[in-house]
């Protein structure tokens, strides 16, 4: 089978949609509203959906890795924004360094784990 992919974007629920909405925004990512219950956000040629659903076992389960080009810089700049001070059950994981690679970790307003790193070599 050949792929012909122009984007891929996975969806993720919020359990309080307005709070998910300035988080993300805050974090970086540019907000276009599709509605009342749903909202994707958007860096350069990547993005996600964002819905005004919550299901507790969905969401606990949820992971997005998102690779970065530099995982110290990125580290640096998620410190920066003081985010699990601003939001509560927002918690920031600092960098671990695995045989593939680095990443740090920030699981978001709802309990949706964030990886963002870098691979060593794939």
């Amino acid at each position: 089978m050949e792929h012909h992919i122009k984007s891929l974007r996975p969806f993720i629920g919020a359990k309080d949609f307005a709070l998910s909405r300035q988080f993300y925004t805050e974090l970086g990512f540019e907000e276009v509203s599709l509605g009342p219950n749903m909202s994707v956000f958007k860096s350069g040629d990547f993005a996600f959906y964002l819905q005004d659903y919550y299901v507790k076992d969905w969401i606990d389960n949820s992971m997005i890795f998102l690779e970065v080009d530099d995982t110290e810089r990125y580290w640096n700049m998620l410190s920066a924004l003081n985010l699990p001070s601003k939001y509560d059950g927002v918690k920031l994981i600092p960098i671990r360094n695995e045989h593939w690679g680095r990443e740090c970790f920030l699981h978001d307003p709802s309990g949706i784990l964030w990886h963002f790193g870098e691979f060593y070599s794939l």
